[in-house]
């Protein structure tokens, strides 16, 4: 039986720092959307969050993600396209996320959406690239994604988005982001019960 006790929880990650950014516009714009069909949105702001490596895990804004991660439900994860593939500030947001720390995954079972935004053809390469990584943080990706072609043509000057095919595809992912979101929250135990863990679980105990 599908909960509906608390609206789904999302979180909002963007790839580009720059003063407009069109990765951070349509985030935005799907934030809108999705509010209103009754999900709580969140976003993370890459601003000031140090290259992996650079600091250790207690900096205020590694800590921050990791935060933001673990209340989340679901995600979603939008980039430019920039010399074919996914910007780095996007990348470096997904290894600050481990895949556990200590006995917590802060990304297992969680739902995902993704999208990009290119500055002329449309293209999926950055997309293609994310549902590789969702993968590999044990996320559940879903079906539908959504690629902006020429996006600096896409928004009003307020930073909406302009009524078009577009903006249809942004809606169709954010409705399917938050049915799968309602109807696997509460299975992700179930569904990420893993014979291998349950073994090395049981190996572990009986040293």
């Amino acid at each position: 039986m599908t909960n509906f006790d608390h609206p789904p929880r999302i979180l909002f990650l963007y790839g580009s720092l720059r003063e407009r950014s069109y990765s951070r516009l349509v985030a935005e714009e799907a934030a809108r959307i999705i509010t209103d069909m009754g999900a709580e949105v969140k976003f993370f702001h890459p601003h000031e969050l140090p290259l992996r490596g650079q600091v250790d895990e207690t900096h205020p804004k590694v800590q921050e993600l990791r935060e933001l991660s673990l209340w989340s439900e679901g995600q979603v994860w939008s980039s430019p396209e920039m010399h074919g593939n996914v910007t780095g500030i996007l990348k470096n947001q997904i290894d600050w996320i481990p895949l556990t720390i200590g006995a917590v995954r802060p990304t297992q079972g969680k739902i995902l959406a993704v999208m990009q935004v290119s500055g002329g053809s449309q293209s999926f390469n950055a997309v293609n690239t994310l549902r590789i990584l969702g993968r590999w943080m044990r996320m559940f990706t879903i079906p539908n994604q959504s690629s902006v072609a020429k996006a600096y043509q896409e928004f009003h000057e307020d930073g909406t988005m302009k009524d078009s095919a577009y903006r249809d595809r942004v809606v169709d992912v954010m409705e399917e982001l938050y049915k799968f979101t309602l109807l696997l929250r509460d299975q992700v135990d179930y569904l990420t019960d893993r014979h291998s863990e349950r073994k090395e679980k049981e190996t572990a105990n009986s040293k």
